[in-house]
């Protein structure tokens, strides 16, 4: 990927939120507090949706997607971040940058389109509940999932390499926390007008087009709900989309602030705020926001519950 790059850079240096000590030792000591609440949470969702055949439904499946995505997330960029904290070990070796680069904007560009399929298979629930079953069946669903790693692991490879390509001589030092696309096409001291265009015309492709899949959804689904006379029925049918339109405005919100902006508009604080919310606190919140309203999910946790207590006398 960077094999074609002139760069003189062999490693970066990420500077975190060092230049407020006092505001770097909190937000690490959040962070600390945050990982492995995050961690189990996921992990945690993955085996009560392995563990009960109740749970082997669509929505369950890309869940299940979900959680994997918001595990590899956390994990991509917050050992490092508290590492260069705890350990004051700041440096990343190029290629680890550009590795790092690649997995970010692949997990993002993924977590876009799995939410497009959720939205999709909340449509089919709540507009055609005859022909659910017929619809989304396993393979379907397959497809669904695969084609979204698969496209976006193909667009992320184009960006980074894009990235990867330019060149890095004047400083090392990356004002973020992790490789950041914007704060490296910032760092580089190449002429970056050209791989910027491309790289926001690509953003909005890769960012619209799930974008408007999953609007285009809700307003069949919101339409459907709003025919419904009886009010009962009217409120169940919302309440299973509620949390799923709650982890879309927290994903979309967070990642439009990151990476639908100029360089022109470039703001580093903004910046690694916004990639806290995303990479620390959404993935916290995600198993949260799909098991408070969800009764299979509370079913089978207390079923889980009574077992571990039976094995235990």
């Amino acid at each position: 990927m960077a094999n074609r790059n002139q760069t003189s850079v062999t490693e970066f240096i990420l500077l975190g939120f060092s230049e407020q000590p006092l505001l770097q030792g909190l937000i690490c000591g959040t962070v600390l507090l945050i990982y492995p609440i995050s961690m189990l949470g996921n992990l945690v969702f993955l085996m009560l949706m392995s563990a009960d055949p109740q749970l082997h439904k669509p929505m369950y499946f890309f869940l299940s997607h979900l959680s994997v995505l918001d595990i590899c997330c956390t994990s991509l960029t917050l050992p490092k971040m508290l590492a260069s904290f705890v350990l004051q070990s700041n440096s990343i070796s190029f290629h680890a940058c550009m590795t790092q680069l690649y997995l970010f904007l692949f997990f993002t560009a993924t977590e876009l389109f799995l939410l497009s399929a959720m939205a999709y298979d909340r449509y089919v629930a709540i507009c055609n509940p005859l022909r659910y079953s017929l619809i989304m069946k396993k393979s379907v669903c397959v497809l669904l999932a695969t084609g979204s790693w698969v496209i976006s692991s193909l667009d992320a490879f184009s960006v980074a390499d894009t990235i990867s390509q330019l060149s890095y001589c004047e400083s090392n030092e990356i004002d973020h926390f992790f490789c950041d696309l914007s704060a490296l096409m910032k760092l580089s001291c190449s002429d970056t007008h050209s791989p910027e265009i491309l790289i926001f015309v690509e953003g909005i492709l890769m960012g619209c087009i799930p974008f408007l899949l999953t609007l285009i959804s809700y307003i069949f689904i919101i339409s459907a709900i709003l025919r419904i006379r009886c009010t009962e029925g009217r409120h169940k049918a919302f309440s299973t989309c509620t949390s799923h339109l709650t982890s879309v405005a927290l994903f979309y919100g967070s990642v439009l602030c990151i990476n639908m902006r100029p360089t022109s508009m470039y703001s580093p604080a903004q910046d690694k705020f916004f990639s806290l919310v995303y990479t620390a606190v959404i993935p916290m919140l995600n198993p949260i926001i799909y098991s408070l309203r969800n009764r299979e999910i509370k079913n089978t946790l207390r079923n889980v519950r009574g077992k571990m207590r039976m094995w235990r006398t």
